[in-house]
């Protein structure tokens, strides 16, 4: 089984950690670095926090959390931004 990169997005609920996005990207370590690394946030996560972004590796079936970044609101629609672009340009003009 080939090592997969995920973000996962975790807001703080009355009922404690709900994840609600997951996004895929990619199975090249390197690259999901870079991507993870433009998102907008703090690194300095606490439980006063209420939204936050994970850096998550798959491999053979385990997940492990490699980063973690808690973030605004505004940061939130910034980073899906960043995402989802990064993602866009892999798909269609990067070469595997």
């Amino acid at each position: 089984m080939e090592t997969q990169f995920y973000i996962t997005i975790t807001l703080k609920t009355h009922n404690g950690l709900e994840s609600f996005a997951k996004f895929f990207i990619g199975n090249s370590r390197h690259r999901a670095l870079d991507i993870f690394k433009q998102l907008k946030g703090s690194r300095s996560v606490s439980e006063k926090n209420i939204l936050y972004f994970d850096f998550m590796e798959i491999e053979k079936g385990l997940p492990v959390n490699l980063d973690c970044i808690t973030c605004t609101l505004n940061q939130l629609a910034e980073n899906c931004h960043i995402i989802t672009k990064e993602l866009f340009i892999s798909e269609n003009f990067e070469s595997s």
